[in-house]
């Protein structure tokens, strides 16, 4: 693990030396470096995990597809979701919005008393060690992203969001990233004020991130692809696609959203835990029910009708 992270960390140190610090310096960015550098980290693990999705991910679509694709449109509107977020162009955009909100606010609640609770410090020899708490890290944020999408479900104004997301009916590994801005900005600075929290190392919280995507992206494959016994253990493409189905999947509660199962990111051991885990064998359709609302078939449009449906114009 940690001749890993040395890796990564030369990687990131050349791919700044080289190509983001002489770049800033010509935009007149220089007074922005740190910033730049840590930008690179998320550069150098997007295109990582974009060749990953290209090849590995992509020739296993090809092998044992669930479905034809005939909406091509749909998806190169998802490959672009991905482009945005994997190569950190969301992540700079939070670098210099929220990002320093967040951690003024935590500061002042050190200052006013907020003890630092570090996992890696609950037992030391143990939990330091890099492939413990790596692991710690990992269920504690893969828990806390349960919860955030139980939330996205459960509550009208987010479901707002999120719908779109769900509103894809041509089911991709592009698909992770197809969700509204707002609701990927509420998301992302829930994960950043719980790694604030509990002192998550920054390469530690980059790893974190960085796997919990590619599982992601896998899960949301076009992919006939079940992990045996390792499903109730592991989130496989069988058991998310599950929880994006809709026809027979329907549940009435209102929401107009398809499924109430089936939340958990990684780990299927929070559904399990909390009664909503369904491991079912079938490969059922996707997206959500004909019904009169307009999802938007462009970007922009798809932006645009999050927000009128969150003001509740729509």
């Amino acid at each position: 693990m940690q001749g890993f992270v040395d890796f990564f960390g030369q990687a990131q140190q050349l791919l700044f030396e080289q190509v983001v610090q002489p770049l800033l310096f010509e935009l007149g960015l220089a007074s922005v470096m740190e910033d730049g550098f840590v930008a690179t980290g998320w550069l150098l693990v997007g295109l990582v995990q974009i060749a990953l999705m290209l090849t590995l991910m992509r020739a296993l679509e090809r092998w044992r597809p669930v479905e034809p694709v005939t909406d091509r449109a749909a998806v190169r509107v998802d490959v672009l979701y991905t482009l945005i977020h994997r190569l950190g162009l969301f992540r700079v955009a939070l670098f210099f919005t929220l990002d320093p909100l967040w951690d003024s606010l935590i500061g002042r609640l050190r200052v006013a008393g907020l003890p630092t609770f570090q996992i890696d410090a609950l037992w030391p020899g143990v939990t330091d060690v890099a492939l413990v708490s790596f692991v710690l890290y990992l269920l504690l944020f893969d828990f806390v992203d349960y919860l955030l999408h139980r939330g996205q479900h459960r509550w009208r104004w987010w479901w707002a969001l999120h719908g779109l997301h769900h509103s894809q009916r041509q089911m991709t590994l592009w698909s992770d990233n197809r969700n509204h801005l707002l609701d990927a900005v509420i998301r992302d600075s829930a994960l950043v004020v719980v790694g604030l929290l509990v002192g998550i190392p920054p390469g530690q919280f980059v790893a974190v991130v960085a796997l919990t995507q590619l599982v992601e992206s896998l899960a949301h494959a076009n992919l006939r692809l079940s992990y045996g016994p390792l499903e109730r253990w592991l989130v496989s493409p069988r058991y998310h696609r599950w929880h994006h189905r809709t026809g027979d999947g329907e549940v009435a509660d209102g929401h107009g959203r398809p499924g109430g199962d089936n939340f958990s990111v990684l780990f299927p051991v929070w559904d399990r835990l909390f009664g909503t885990a369904y491991f079912g064998d079938r490969y059922l359709p996707t997206g959500l029910p004909e019904d009169g609302r307009d999802w938007g078939r462009g970007f922009w449009a798809q932006q645009w009708l999050g927000l009128k449906r969150l003001a509740g114009r729509a």
